[in-house]
């Protein structure tokens, strides 16, 4: 059984709070996304170590590597045209927890590096669906392209755990992740970022 980005049902939708603090701090939204695409970059090379014996893999994570430096290179053009400063600060709790949460030995160590990998390309899979039509040109567009490419990076990492595993332990796997993933999306979180749950409004 091949796995989709429909296999990664997100608990919550992004909550409207969220949405509206984006809209309001585009310099602060657009600092942090440069950031998660470097790191998204990061760790597709990292996990090449687990696949030498798998060049196909090992074609795609480069891949996907290129792909997302691209993408940091233009969040930070696009930056420069709105003649905003890239400021990046302290990340949110959001992949930080995920990865607590995370087999860190044995045979789903892997497997969760995979799951957690695919989990955060369908939130911000999901977060540039409902901000593309909120945001100004070009930013909107940019956000509409985007979309496909954080699905495609999502459904790449389900395929690489099946290398492993059957489509079922995926499944399992990531449903105990998802469940963390919910808890930070919809519970208050005092700094706004791209990845970060609902604005504390105190």
């Amino acid at each position: 059984m091949k796995l989709s980005i429909e296999s990664i049902i997100l608990p919550c939708a992004t909550p409207e709070a969220w949405l509206h603090a984006a809209v309001s701090n585009i310099p602060d939204l657009l600092s942090d996304h440069a950031l998660c695409e470097k790191k998204a970059a990061s760790m597709a090379i990292s996990l090449m170590k687990h696949f030498y014996a798998h060049p196909k893999v090992l074609s795609k994570l480069s891949k996907i590597a290129r792909e997302e430096l691209v993408h940091y290179e233009q969040v930070l053009r696009l930056l420069d045209q709105m003649h905003l400063a890239f400021k990046p600060k302290p990340s949110a709790r959001y992949a930080k927890a995920l990865w607590q949460n995370a087999d860190k030995s044995g045979p789903n160590m892997l497997i969760d590096q995979l799951m957690i990998c695919a989990i955060i390309e369908a939130r911000s899979c999901e977060r540039f669906h409902c901000l593309a039509p909120r945001l100004p040109e070009p930013l909107s567009s940019y956000y509409q392209r985007l979309y496909q490419a954080e699905k495609r990076h999502a459904e790449v990492y389900l395929e690489f755990a099946q290398i492993f595993v059957d489509a079922q332990t995926v499944l399992e796997r990531l449903h105990r992740l998802l469940q963390v993933e919910g808890q930070l999306i919809s519970s208050h979180e005092s700094i706004f970022r791209f990845h970060s749950g609902v604005p504390d409004s105190s």
